[in-house]
C-alpha cells in the first residue's frame, strides 16, 4: 500500500482484517457464497493498483456511512466502477500502443522513401546546386553564443544602427504589462509572463526599433478594464539596458486586437473558431504600422516585420497565416504541446480520445502545431529535451531526417523539395536587477541591507517560526503540491537521513491555501500525504510549510535560504525547463535538481550543483548532505552560478534570439526588394499608377485550340513564366492589365466561392448576384471575384457557356488558390482570335512558393498515387491518376476514380509531412479531384494577398458559399469578411472525403457570428435582403 498513506486511518476504522483472500479467489463471485468482503477487496485489489487521487472523495463518502451494510454496498459499487475503469484503461493503452507502433513504422518507411529520393551522389553539379539552401536553414546563422558580459558593448555597437520591427503573438489569457494576474486561470500563467518580458526585453535591444505583442482585446465585466485598451506601452525595467535612439513609435507595445465575443472572456479552447478574424485584424494592424514606421525611419518605404513569432498552438496557427499573407519569416514556440498532453491524458485512462477532444479541442490544437511546423523557419524551445521527446511525436518533425537534410544543405546537395524547421533551444531570460546578493564575511552571510533600519521581510518570520534552530542551512523547495513535483520523495529522503536532519532544515513552499479540504483533490491528497510524512518521521521543528506567500515574497525566500548557506532543490519527476533553478542560482543558491528534462541544460551552463534520479531518495539525501556539509563545495557552486547566470539574462536571450532571426532568409512582399536581412530599402510602394503593374503582371495568352495555345499551357506547367516575363511578355502588361487598378477604387468586393453546385447553378447564382447589384455595377462601386478550384481555361468555358463576360470580374482565384488572374478588356493585341487575354499575377506566386516542393513533391505524389489501387480479383486498377492537363506550376492535380478507396486528406497530409514535404492537400466537393498546392496557399489567403497588394479592405468583402465546399471550405467562413451561405436543394451532397474531419466544423467556425448569414436559395430578392442586412445595399 505504498504511496497511499492517506487512506490508512480510514481503513483501520472499518476493516476487521482476517486472513487475506487468495489471489485466485479475489472475485466478486465470492459474494454468492457469502464470503465476499467489499472492504477487503477494496484494500487488496483497488488500493494497491490505483492512484489515490481517483478514489479519495468516494472513499470519504463511503467511510462516512454509519450503517455497515450501506457502507459495504457503496464500496461494492465503487469496486465495480474501478474494475470497469481498469478494463477501459487497459483497452486505451492497447489502442495507443498499436497507434504508436503504426506511427513508428510509417516514419521509418518515410525515411526510406525520402532517402531513396535524395541521391547521395555528390557530383560537381550537385555541389553547385544551391537552390534549396536559401530556402532552408543557412549555415551563416550558426553564430556562437556570447558567453561574456563584457561582449555586450561590442554587440550593441555593431547593431545599434539597425531598425527592426518584430511581431509577437500570444492570443489567449489576460495580458498586461504590470501586476499580471498569474494563476488567475489556466490560460494566464507562465506563458503570459514570458511573452510580456520577451517583448519588453527585445524593445530595449540595440537594433530593434519596435516590438508589437498582439493579443486579444477583452471588454468583459468580469475582467479589469485595462484589457479593453487597444494599446499599452511596456516600460523598460532598467534605463541602463541598451538605451538607444528612440522615435515616435519606438519601443515595445501590447496591441489588443478585437476578435471573438466582444463582451466575454473565454478559455483558449473556445478561441479556435475566431482565429481567422484575429488574423485579419492583425494583418490590418501590421500593414498600418509598417506604413507608419516607413514614414518615420524607412524614408517613405514600408518597414515590414523582420519576423512574426507565434506562442502556443493558437498563435502558431495565426502566425502561419499572417506570415504567409505578408511573406515574412515565422518563428514558433509551443510552450505546451498538444500531442504530449494527449499522450499523458490517455495514459491516465479516465477519458477516451473522443472525450479528450471534446474537452480540449486537442485535434484542432495538434493540427495548428503541425501547420506551425510547416510554416516556421525556426522553432524555439527552452531545452533539448523538448526537441527530442516532445516534438519528435509530430508528423512534421523527425530528428533523424532533419539531420540528414541539414547535412545535405551544408554540402550544397539538393533536398528535392524537402524542408524541416530548425530547432533552437534558447533558455528563457530573467531580470536580475532586483536581486540583492550577500557577501561572505567571517564565515557568515551578512546582507548589505540587513541593518536595524531595514527590518527583515515578513515572510522570513513566517518561515523561521517553524524551526527549533532557524540558523541551520535551509533546504528550499518551491512548487505547487502536484504529484509530478515529487515533494513526498524529498520529505522521505530528509526524514530517513539522520545526518541531514541534524545539519539542515527543510522549507516547503507549496502554493497558497486556507483550508486543505477546499483544495482540489489532487493538491489536497499530496499535501495530506506530506503532512503525514512529517508526522511519521517526527520532523516538527525541522520542516516549514507556510500557508501563504505573495509573488513579491519569492525573492526574499531565496535570499533567506542563501543567507543560511542553504540549497535549492527541484526533485520533479520531469521538469520541462526549471525557471525556479535559474531564480535560485541568481540569488546565490547551489542547486540539486532532477536529471530529467531542462535542468540538464541549466546545469551544463551553470555547473552549480548536483543532478539526481528523482526516484532515488537516497541519492537525493546524499546530494543535499554533500552540499550543506562541504562548505568549499557550497562556495564553489555558488560562485559558478553567479559567474555564469548572465547567460540566462534577457539581454543574452535576446542576442541569441536576434542572431537566429538573422540566419533566416529575409522575405517580404515580393514587389518590394531588400538588399539584406536588416535593411528595408524597397522601391516605392504601389500607387494608382499603372507602372507598378509591370512589376507584377504577365499577360498570358491562353488558346483553347491550335499549336500556340498548347505550347503556352505546356510552358505554364513547366514553370517558365519568369523566363517569358524576362524576354518581353510584359511589354503590353500596362495596356492589357488596365483593369487592375480598378480594384483599389471598389467600395465593396463580392466573392463567389460556391463549390457545392452544378455549373448551371453556379452560372445562375452569378447572374442573380449581378442582377441584385446592377446599379452598383454600373457606378463601379462594387467589384467581383470568382474563387474556385477550376483552371483559368475551365473558368473561361464556364463564362462563355453562361453568356457572362470575363471583364465583369476584377479577378479570378483559380486552382484552389494557387493562381491569381486579372481579366483584360483590350483585344487589340490578340495574335489569334481564340486567345484568352488574362494577366497572371506572378508576384502572388512569389508569395506562396515558400517551401513548395515542386518536382520532388510531384514524384512523391505520383508514387503514392500508384500505391492506392482497387483490387478486382487478380487485377489491380489505379484509383488516383495524375491529371497533367489541369496541373500547373503551383498545383499538382490528380483525378480520383473511386473516392471511397482514397484516404482522407488528413492521412495524405500526414504522409507528406513525415517525408518533410510541405503542402496543402485538398479534395474537391464531389471527391473527384485532388489538388496539392503550396502549404500557405488557399483561396482565403489569396483574398488577404489582394488586401496587402491592392489595399482592398477585408471587412468590405462579401463571400458567397454553399452549404458545404472543398476541403478549404472552413477558411472562407471566418475572418473580417462577411459570408453568405446559400442553402437549398440545389446544393449537392459532399463526398465522404470532405465530411471526414479530425474535428467538427463547429470547432473552427463561429456560425453564430454576425458576419455569417444564411439564406434560402439564390433568388435576387433574397440576395438583396442579405446584402442590405450586411450594410452593402442601402436602398
Amino acid at each position: 500500500m505504498a504511496g497511499n498513506d492517506w487512506i490508512n486511518s480510514y481503513l483501520e476504522a472499518i476493516l476487521d482484517a482476517g486472513p487475506s483472500i487468495d489471489a485466485a479467489k479475489a472475485s466478486l463471485l465470492l459474494r454468492e457464497r457469502g464470503r465476499f468482503s467489499p472492504t477487503r477487496y477494496f484494500v487488496e485489489e483497488v488500493i494497491t493498483g490505483y492512484d489515490e487521487t481517483d478514489l479519495y472523495k468516494t472513499w470519504v463518502r463511503a467511510a462516512a456511512m454509519r450503517s455497515p451494510q450501506e457502507r459495504n454496498t457503496r464500496l461494492e459499487n465503487m469496486c465495480w466502477r474501478i474494475w470497469n475503469l481498469a478494463r477501459k484503461k487497459k483497452q486505451i493503452e492497447v489502442e495507443e500502443a498499436q497507434s504508436m507502433s503504426k506511427h513508428r513504422l510509417e516514419r521509418e518507411r518515410a525515411r526510406r522513401d525520402a532517402t531513396a529520393d535524395m541521391s547521395e551522389d555528390l557530383s560537381e553539379g550537385e555541389k553547385g546546386e544551391t537552390g534549396d539552401r536559401s530556402a532552408h536553414d543557412s549555415t551563416r546563422g550558426r553564430m556562437p553564443r556570447i558567453s561574456s558580459a563584457d561582449a555586450i558593448e561590442a554587440w550593441a555597437s555593431q547593431y545599434k544602427d539597425k531598425k527592426l520591427y518584430i511581431v509577437l503573438i500570444s492570443i489567449h489569457g489576460l495580458i498586461r504589462g504590470e501586476n499580471m494576474e498569474l494563476g488567475r486561470d489556466s490560460d494566464t500563467g507562465g506563458q503570459v509572463k514570458y511573452v510580456v518580458e520577451l517583448a519588453r526585453a527585445l524593445g530595449s535591444m540595440p537594433g530593434v526599433y519596435r516590438v508589437d505583442l498582439l493579443t486579444r482585446q477583452i471588454s468583459a465585466p468580469d475582467v479589469d478594464c485595462c484589457y479593453g485598451e487597444p494599446a499599452e506601452m511596456l516600460t523598460p525595467r532598467s534605463s541602463e539596458n541598451f538605451m538607444h535612439e528612440t522615435g515616435e513609435s519606438s519601443g515595445a507595445y501590447i496591441i489588443r486586437i478585437p476578435f471573438g465575443p466582444r463582451d466575454k472572456y473565454i478559455p483558449k479552447e473556445l478561441l479556435w473558431p475566431h482565429i481567422q478574424e484575429f488574423v485579419d485584424g492583425a494583418l490590418s494592424h501590421v500593414m498600418q504600422m509598417s506604413k507608419v514606421l516607413g514614414e518615420q525611419i524607412g524614408g517613405g518605404q514600408s518597414v515590414w516585420p523582420v519576423a512574426i513569432h507565434g506562442h502556443y498552438a493558437d498563435a502558431g496557427d495565426s502566425a502561419a497565416l499572417l506570415s504567409g499573407a505578408l511573406n515574412v519569416p515565422m518563428l514558433f514556440t509551443g510552450h505546451s504541446l498538444g500531442r504530449d498532453k494527449l499522450e499523458q491524458l490517455l495514459k491516465q485512462g479516465r477519458q477516451t480520445r473522443e472525450e479528450i477532444n471534446a474537452t480540449y479541442k486537442i485535434m484542432r490544437r495538434i493540427e495548428g502545431e503541425e501547420l506551425a511546423l510547416d510554416a516556421s523557419e525556426i522553432v524555439i524551445t527552452s531545452t533539448r529535451q523538448e526537441i527530442d521527446s516532445q516534438w519528435g511525436l509530430y508528423d512534421g518533425f523527425d530528428v533523424i531526417l532533419e539531420r540528414k537534410l541539414r547535412a545535405r544543405i551544408r554540402r550544397g546537395v539538393s533536398c528535392y523539395g524537402r524542408y524541416m524547421p530548425r530547432m533552437a533551444a534558447i533558455p528563457p531570460g530573467m531580470e536580475f536587477n532586483h536581486i540583492a546578493l550577500y557577501d561572505d564575511v567571517d564565515g557568515e552571510l551578512e546582507g548589505n541591507d540587513d541593518t536595524s533600519s531595514s527590518p527583515d521581510p515578513t515572510i522570513w518570520s513566517e518561515i523561521m517560526r517553524f524551526f527549533t534552530n532557524p540558523r541551520k542551512p535551509m533546504i528550499l523547495a518551491l512548487s505547487r503540491p502536484d504529484p509530478k513535483k515529487n515533494i513526498s520523495t524529498l520529505v522521505k529522503a530528509f526524514g530517513e537521513c539522520r545526518p541531514l536532519r541534524e545539519l539542515a532544515n527543510l522549507t516547503l513552499i507549496m502554493g497558497n491555501r486556507d483550508d486543505i479540504d477546499e483544495m482540489s483533490s489532487t493538491n489536497s491528497s499530496v499535501l495530506t500525504a506530506i503532512l503525514k510524512l512529517i508526522d511519521k518521521y517526527d520532523l516538527y521543528g525541522q520542516v516549514a510549510y507556510p500557508k501563504h506567500h505573495k509573488q513579491s515574497d519569492v525573492p526574499d525566500i531565496y535570499r533567506l535560504a542563501a543567507k543560511t548557506k542553504g540549497v535549492f532543490i527541484n526533485p520533479a519527476f520531469i521538469e520541462p525547463f526549471g525557471l525556479t533553478l535559474i531564480e535560485a542560482s541568481a540569488n546565490g543558491l547551489p542547486i540539486v535538481a532532477t536529471r530529467n528534462g531542462g535542468p540538464v541544460d541549466i546545469h551544463k551552463v551553470l555547473d552549480n550543483g548536483i543532478l539526481v534520479d528523482p526516484h532515488d531518495q537516497h541519492a537525493i539525501a546524499d546530494a543535499l548532505y554533500k552540499l550543506v556539509s562541504d562548505k568549499q563545495l557550497w562556495a564553489r557552486c555558488r560562485q559558478n552560478g553567479l559567474k555564469n547566470i548572465h547567460q540566462f539574462s534577457w539581454p543574452e536571450h535576446c542576442k541569441t534570439y536576434l542572431f537566429k532571426i538573422a540566419s533566416c532568409r529575409p522575405r517580404h512582399p515580393q514587389w518590394r526588394r531588400n538588399k539584406d536581412e536588416f535593411e528595408d530599402s524597397e522601391p516605392d510602394s504601389p500607387n494608382d499608377s499603372l507602372r507598378d503593374i509591370q512589376d507584377i503582371s504577365l499577360n498570358l495568352k491562353l488558346s483553347l485550340d491550335g499549336e500556340k495555345g498548347e505550347d503556352t499551357v505546356a510552358k505554364l506547367s513547366k514553370g517558365v513564366l519568369r523566363d517569358a516575363q524576362k524576354v518581353g511578355s510584359i511589354e503590353r502588361a500596362d495596356q492589357n492589365s488596365s483593369k487592375l487598378p480598378v480594384l483599389r477604387r471598389r467600395k465593396h468586393i463580392i466573392v463567389v466561392a460556391v463549390d457545392s453546385v452544378s455549373d448551371a447553378d453556379l452560372t445562375a447564382i452569378i447572374k442573380s448576384i449581378f442582377e441584385a447589384l446592377r446599379e452598383d455595377m454600373v457606378s463601379g462601386s462594387i467589384g467581383f471575384i470568382l474563387s474556385t478550384r477550376l483552371t483559368i481555361s475551365e473558368i473561361h468555358a464556364l463564362l462563355l457557356n453562361g453568356g457572362i463576360a470575363a471583364t465583369d470580374f476584377d479577378a479570378f482565384i483559380c486552382n484552389s488558390g494557387s493562381d491569381l488572374y486579372y481579366p483584360s478588356s483590350n483585344s487589340e493585341d490578340l495574335l489569334y482570335p481564340s486567345e484568352l487575354p488574362f494577366a497572371l499575377d506572378v508576384d502572388y506566386h512569389s508569395q506562396i512558393e515558400y517551401r513548395w516542393g515542386g518536382e520532388g513533391l510531384r514524384k512523391t505524389l505520383v508514387r503514392w498515387a500508384a500505391s492506392v489501387t482497387d483490387k478486382k480479383g487478380e487485377n489491380e486498377e489505379q484509383v488516383i491518376i495524375e491529371d497533367v492537363e489541369h496541373s500547373s506550376t503551383y498545383c499538382h492535380v490528380f483525378e480520383v476514380k473511386n473516392p471511397s478507396l482514397v484516404p482522407p486528406v488528413k492521412e495524405l497530409r500526414k504522409h507528406m509531412r513525415i517525408q518533410a514535404l510541405r503542402c496543402h492537400a485538398l479534395y474537391s466537393h464531389d471527391g473527384s479531384k485532388l489538388h496539392v498546392i503550396p502549404v500557405l496557399a488557399s483561396r482565403s489567403q489569396a483574398l488577404r494577398y489582394l488586401f496587402v497588394r491592392w489595399g482592398i479592405e477585408l471587412s468590405n468583402m462579401v463571400v458567397f458559399v454553399g452549404e458545404s465546399g472543398d476541403t478549404d471550405y472552413e477558411g472562407l467562413l471566418g475572418g473580417l469578411n462577411k459570408t453568405v451561405i446559400l442553402r437549398g436543394s440545389f446544393n449537392t451532397a459532399p463526398s465522404q472525403l470532405i465530411s471526414t474531419r479530425s474535428y467538427p466544423l463547429n470547432d473552427v467556425v463561429a456560425f453564430d457570428s454576425p458576419n455569417i448569414l444564411q439564406v434560402e436559395g439564390y433568388d435576387v430578392t433574397e440576395i438583396q435582403l442579405a446584402l442590405k442586412q450586411m450594410g452593402i445595399l442601402k436602398n
